[in-house]
């Protein structure tokens, strides 16, 4: 075995968790703009300036509960171990995500990371060490805490995005029934006030997640433990993940944008508006989400509203079972990445 030092490991977890962020913003953060772009509203250019921007504000000032969600998921003691587990569960993350990108499947960073975290720790250490949240939630008090809580937001958050989505269509169809087609420019103008919103959420939900596992790391490392990430792990974070945008979510957004259904201005900003009200209660109750899941199932909303028959569900069915399989296939990979890597490497302080 090769020795490795212990602040060589924590330099691999943040590069490899940079990587991440990145390939999370080719998923979600094109997600956030996806029909924002395709509705005429904006430029690429500028769309993605936007969603940089009021992103990097979220990742900032978006506070600490998901990140404090992500840091409480696994059991284990917050020493120099730890970073190996780490560092094998953003790399079966990042594997995955970079399969669904090449692919242009909209799957979830989140479920990645998350099956990403479960391999690593079992392989590692054993499944009693993950926080599952069982007994919690069957117990007297019936906390919703751990995995548990995870599960429930991201199972829960595309079908609240539907519901919110598809009655603002209704409504909105209803109240706006005789109006001209010049109003198409209003609806256009709107929609840049809901993508700096919805970009400021998804910074502040999304982003914390690797901020977490950066928080977890240092904390590690140091000895110490961290309560409130620091200011560049927060920015770097913001940064990166919405770089992902400018170097190759366009296959996502072609399929969010056109691919579920045939978004028109009126379409694009309703479902703008229900994603931010989900994403933006998920943050306010520490849960982490999918951007993506979020979105889709906004798209899918309106769609239903508008003309249900119009809505391309095959596709749908095919992003579905992309997020099935995201989180059994992150955790084998995560599990033979950090077998491999202790097999090679003799981890030393």
């Amino acid at each position: 075995m090769i020795p490795i030092s212990i602040t060589i490991i924590l330099i691999l977890v943040i590069l490899v968790g940079l990587v991440f962020a990145l390939t999370n913003g080719l998923h979600d953060a094109s997600s956030v703009v996806a029909t924002f772009i395709n509705s005429g509203a904006a430029s690429p250019k500028q769309a993605v300036a936007v969603a940089s921007f009021f992103g990097l504000l979220g990742a900032v000032f978006g506070g600490n509960l998901v990140a404090n969600t992500i840091s409480e998921l696994i059991d284990l003691p917050t020493n120099t171990s730890l970073l190996a587990i780490l560092f094998a569960a953003i790399c079966g993350a990042t594997l995955w995500n970079l399969i669904t990108w090449k692919l242009g499947l909209p799957s979830s960073s989140t479920h990645a990371l998350i099956g990403g975290i479960i391999g690593a720790v079992i392989v590692s250490s054993g499944y009693q060490h993950v926080l599952w949240g069982w007994n919690e939630l069957i117990g007297p008090n019936h906390q919703i805490t751990g995995i548990v809580k995870v599960v429930i937001a991201l199972l829960l958050s595309p079908f609240i995005g539907f519901a919110i989505a598809f009655v603002i269509e209704k409504v909105a169809k209803l109240l706006l029934r005789n109006s001209k087609f010049s109003i198409n420019q209003n609806l256009n103008r709107s929609q840049w006030f809901m993508v700096a919103g919805l970009s400021y959420s998804h910074g502040s939900n999304d982003t914390q997640k690797i901020i977490g596992i950066f928080t977890l790391a240092l904390a590690a490392w140091s000895g110490t433990a961290i309560q409130t990430a620091p200011l560049w792990v927060r920015v770097c974070g913001g940064l990166v993940m919405f770089m992902g945008t400018m170097l190759g979510g366009w296959s996502i957004m072609k399929t969010l944008g056109r691919g579920i259904f045939d978004i028109k201005p009126l379409h694009s900003l309703n479902s703008q508006l229900a994603s931010l009200t989900s994403i933006f209660g998920a943050t306010l109750v520490g849960a982490p989400v999918s951007t993506t899941h979020v979105v889709v199932g906004s798209i899918m909303g309106v769609g239903a509203a508008d003309e249900y028959r119009m809505v391309h569900w095959g596709i749908v069915k095919e992003i579905i079972i992309a997020w099935c399989i995201t989180i059994p296939i992150s955790a084998i990979v995560s599990g033979v990445i950090y077998s491999i890597f202790t097999f090679m490497f003799n981890v030393s302080s």
